[in-house]
C-alpha cells in the first residue's frame, strides 16, 4: 500500500541551518529522520513535529553503511553538515565537506530518493581557503553522485541562534573595540535562516524538475561590508564600541593563538576567507529563482540582538559604554 506522507532525512539537522529546515519539514507533514552520531542531541527537534514525527537516528558518518541506513525509505535528504574550523583527528575540512557529502549524495542514489540537497557556501567557487576550496570541492563530489543535487551557497546566515550578530554581540559586552580585519573591507550578503530553509523545501517539493541539478547563491537584499555588520549591532544593541583596523598579517599572527581555544574566536583559514568578499554574483540564480523576496537584516535583528542591551530587555532603549 502506497503511504500518504513523505519520508525526509536530514544530516546536520541538529544545526542552525538543519534545524530550521527540520521545522519547516514537519509543520510539511513530512516524517523526518535527523541522521546524527548522537542521538541524544536531536532529542529537542522531537517537539516540532506530532509524536514521533521527528525522529533522531544514529548515523556513523565513517560508514558507507550506516550512511545507507539512515537514508533508506527516504524520499527526500538534507545534507547540512558543515565546519567552521578543523579540530582533532575527526573534524577536518576534507572529511566533513567532501568525503561524508560525496558518500551521501551515492547513498541517495543507491537507495532511489528522489531528491538531494546539498547545503554549501557562497563564495566557495573563488575563495582561496581551505574551507572555501573543500566546501566547492564537496559540490563537485556530490554532483558526481547524485547529478540532479541542488547546491545552496547560502552567504552569512543570520537569525535568533545565528553565530555571526551573537557572536559579535556577546564579545562587545566585554571589549572596548572590535576589529576590522583587512580594513573591514570585505562584503557580506547576509541571509535570513528561514528564506535558506525556505529555498531548501522548494527544491525538495520541485517535482518539475526545473531546480534540479543546479546551483543557487543566496543572499539578502542588502550588502555590507564589516562595518556596516557592526553599525547593525549597535543599533540594535545599544553598545557602541571603537573599531580598529587590524590587517591581515597582525591578524592571522592573532589567529595563531586565539585557535587555540576550545571554540576558536578566529582561525588563519578564517583570515584567509576574509579576503574574499561573501555576495552573489552577477548572474547567479538566486532566491527569486524560488519566488522568495530575502528578508532583510532590520526586519529580524530587532528581534533578538536587544537582549544584549543593558538589562536585557527590547524595550530598553539606553545606549550603554
Amino acid at each position: 500500500m502506497a503511504r500518504n506522507y513523505k519520508i525526509a532525512t536530514v544530516f546536520g539537522g541538529t544545526g542552525f541551518v538543519g534545524r530550521q529546515i527540520v521545522r519547516e519539514l514537519a509543520a510539511r507533514g513530512v516524517v523526518v529522520k535527523v541522521a546524527t552520531r548522537f542521538p541524544e542531541s536531536a532529542y529537542f527537534l522531537k517537539p516540532y513535529g506530532a509524536v514521533g514525527q521527528v525522529v533522531p537516528v544514529a548515523c556513523n558518518y565513517a560508514d558507507s553503511t550506516s550512511v545507507h541506513e539512515a537514508i533508506k525509505g527516504a524520499d527526500f535528504v538534507v545534507n547540512c553538515i558543515g565546519i567552521l574550523y578543523e579540530r582533532g583527528k575527526k573534524s577536518k575540512f576534507q572529511r566533513m565537506h567532501v568525503d561524508v557529502p560525496a558518500m551521501i549524495a551515492k547513498a541517495c542514489a543507491d537507495e532511489n530518493v528522489e531528491q538531494f540537497v546539498h547545503v554549501s557556501a557562497l563564495g566557495c567557487d573563488v575563495g582561496q581557503s581551505n574551507y572555501a576550496k573543500t566546501k566547492l570541492e564537496g559540490e563537485h563530489a556530490v554532483q558526481s553522485n547524485f547529478a540532479k543535487a541542488v547546491i545552496l551557497r547560502p552567504s552569512v546566515v543570520f537569525g535568533e541562534d545565528d553565530n555571526f550578530f551573537n557572536m559579535f554581540a556577546e564579545l562587545a559586552r566585554y571589549v572596548p573595540f572590535l576589529p576590522l580585519i583587512g580594513g573591514g573591507k570585505t562584503k557580506f550578503q547576509p541571509v535570513y535562516v528561514g528564506d535558506v530553509a525556505d529555498a531548501a523545501i522548494g527544491a525538495l517539493y520541485d517535482y518539475s524538475g526545473k531546480y534540479s541539478g543546479s546551483v543557487y547563491e543566496l543572499g539578502g537584499p542588502e550588502v555590507v561590508d564589516f562595518k556596516g555588520v557592526y553599525e547593525r549591532l549597535f543599533k540594535y544593541t545599544g553598545r557602541e564600541r571603537r573599531l580598529v583596523n587590524l590587517p591581515y598579517c597582525v591578524a592571522r599572527f592573532e589567529a595563531a593563538f586565539l585557535s587555540l581555544w576550545p571554540r576558536p574566536l578566529l582561525t588563519r583559514d578564517q583570515v584567509e576567507s576574509l579576503k574574499t568578499d561573501n555576495v552573489v554574483a552577477e548572474n547567479a540564480k538566486t532566491l527569486a529563482d524560488f519566488g522568495i523576496n530575502p528578508t532583510s537584516m532590520d526586519t529580524i535583528l530587532p528581534g533578538y540582538l536587544s537582549r544584549y542591551r543593558a538589562g536585557g530587555g527590547r524595550f530598553n532603549t539606553q545606549t550603554t559604554a
